[in-house]
């Protein structure tokens, strides 16, 4: 496995923290003081709202806009009262799972939303994705607390181990320790233990099963006594979250650029991951930290829709709400042999672009794929390869087709938080998002249309015309004998004044 070099940028303002592995930038996490993300955050909600249509609820967490819990996750729970609400949420078993029930096998069915919530009902909940958009959090009550080796899942009976941990001898050993641990410190509790695990010793397991069972203690007390809305858990702040995510990567380097951060980082690591401990430094230098593999530059071209291919083809990227579609062209590369075999090496090396851009970019949801269409079936399984091999090291979860009869591969990755592009930018306030304008001539047509309508309808001496320069430049040279016609079609003289604020697309008629 090659190795990865953590670059950390903190000011007070922003933290940011780039994955450089081989030398090129592969991953950037953002998170800025004002507007952190909260997907790990624990809540006390209160149901606003039940939407039997949508077997789903709204819940109000204390954020600008009610979040969105579905039936399905919601566990079943035996509701407890307190201050007259029911509060509930990761606080009973979860659904049997594997062996049936006891009505004689078979999964029991789901319950409706109706049958798990009600309004005005108290309960405690977890994010699992960042309000994106114009949408609200995603919620669920199946709460889990991570710690280094293990996750805690609160009153659920489940306990596993990661199924990236393959030697079964140590899969056994891991399995044995946590039931017994369990059973010792926490018998109504579940536990996950995570990939970083598989070398830690019992009493790394002991301190960190005691360590979670504190915590949970702790959150359900703090919310007993407090009013819904109430944030009763935060998720690490991002550079100890990077750190403590970064389970089965090979780091070379951590390098830091502040002083401050670097301290917090080094009792961090210290306490929780010391096998990192060497591989920590301070960056003092005067150049910035990201300067040092181009990485700013790189973070200008991911805002881009265009990527450019070494071979001389490209990417088109283009975001909607509902999907991300990619789209491959030769571009400048035209080959030496046949016609497939050009397409076919530019398909490869797209595969290998899409993989590290779609990490680079954050983006998440459905992806569709349009490669170049390509007849060889034997070719077609190669780009899919090269895709999932891309996508090898990516932390986040994906799942892709095969190339569909229409040649587009289907795909998707989970989305917990907002894409770079929405995290750094915000909708042209002159096209709206679009991402075009009506052209000069257009608006000009448009015009004409608005005076005829005007005249019609009201008298005047003097019409005066205020739009952009380059719509008015137009009107005076190559629609200057359209323009003649009209005026003299209305009979009144039209004045024309420059108006600098004007975007394209804004005009005025006014009579005077």
């Amino acid at each position: 496995m090659t190795g990865t070099e953590i670059l950390m940028n903190v000011t007070p303002q922003e933290s940011r923290v780039a994955l450089v592995e081989n030398g090129v930038l592969t991953e950037l996490h953002l998170e800025r003081t004002r507007r952190r993300g909260i997907v790990g955050n624990i809540y006390k909600g209160r149901v606003v709202r039940v939407l039997p249509g949508m077997d789903a609820a709204f819940v109000d967490i204390g954020l600008e806009r009610t979040a969105f819990l579905h039936a399905s996750d919601v566990a079943p729970v035996e509701r407890e009262e307190l201050n007259g609400n029911a509060l509930s949420g990761g606080d009973a078993p979860a659904a049997p799972t594997g062996n049936g029930n006891a009505n004689g096998g078979g999964t029991p069915p789901r319950e409706g939303i109706r049958e798990l919530l009600r309004e005005g009902q108290d309960i405690l909940v977890q994010a699992v994705k960042d309000p994106l958009g114009s949408k609200g959090a995603r919620l669920t009550t199946y709460i889990t607390l991570p710690s280094r080796n293990l996750v805690l899942m609160p009153n659920q009976a489940n306990v596993g181990v990661s199924t990236r941990i393959e030697d079964e001898g140590v899969r056994a050993r891991l399995r044995e320790s946590i039931e017994q641990l369990r059973d010792e410190l926490a018998p109504q509790h579940g536990f996950i233990v995570r990939t970083a695990a598989e070398l830690a010793d019992y009493e790394a397991m002991y301190n960190d099963t005691a360590f979670l069972k504190k915590v949970w203690d702790s959150l359900q007390e703090q919310a007993a006594g407090a009013p819904p809305g109430t944030e009763v858990y935060a998720d690490l702040p991002l550079v100890e979250r990077i750190l403590r995510d970064m389970v089965g990567v090979d780091i070379e380097r951590i390098r830091i650029d502040s002083r401050e951060t670097y301290q917090k980082v080094c009792s961090f690591v210290e306490r929780y991951l010391p096998e990192l401990i060497g591989h920590i430094e301070h960056y003092p230098g005067e150049r910035p930290i990201f300067d040092l593999f181009n990485v700013e530059e790189e973070i200008h071209r991911a805002l881009e829709r265009k990527v450019e291919l070494k071979s001389g083809g490209y990417l088109i990227f283009d975001q909607t709400e509902a999907m991300t579609t990619v789209d491959i062209n030769t571009g400048g590369f035209v080959g030496h042999r046949k016609l497939e075999e050009t397409i076919f090496k530019t398909n490869l090396e797209a595969a290998q672009a899409i993989g590290r851009q779609l990490r680079l970019r954050n983006l998440g949801g459905i992806i569709i794929i349009d490669f170049i269409d390509m007849q060889d079936e034997e070719h077609k399984r190669q780009v899919i390869r090269a895709l999932e091999k891309a996508l090898e090291r990516d932390h986040v979860k994906t799942q892709i087709c095969d190339v569909s009869p229409l040649g587009l591969v289907e795909m998707t990755r989970k989305r917990t938080r907002e894409s770079l592009e929405h995290q750094m930018c915000e909708p042209c306030q002159v096209c709206g998002g679009r991402g075009y304008l009506k052209s000069a001539e257009t608006v000009c047509y448009e015009l004409f249309r608005e005076i005829l309508r005007e005249v019609r309808q009201y008298d005047a001496r003097e019409l005066r015309v205020l739009a952009s320069q380059n719509v008015i430049d137009l009107l005076l040279d190559e629609e200057s004998a359209a323009l003649a016609e009209l005026q003299s079609f209305v009979g009144i003289p039209i004045r024309f004044q420059v108006e600098t604020l004007y975007t394209q697309e804004q005009f005025d008629v006014v009579f005077v």
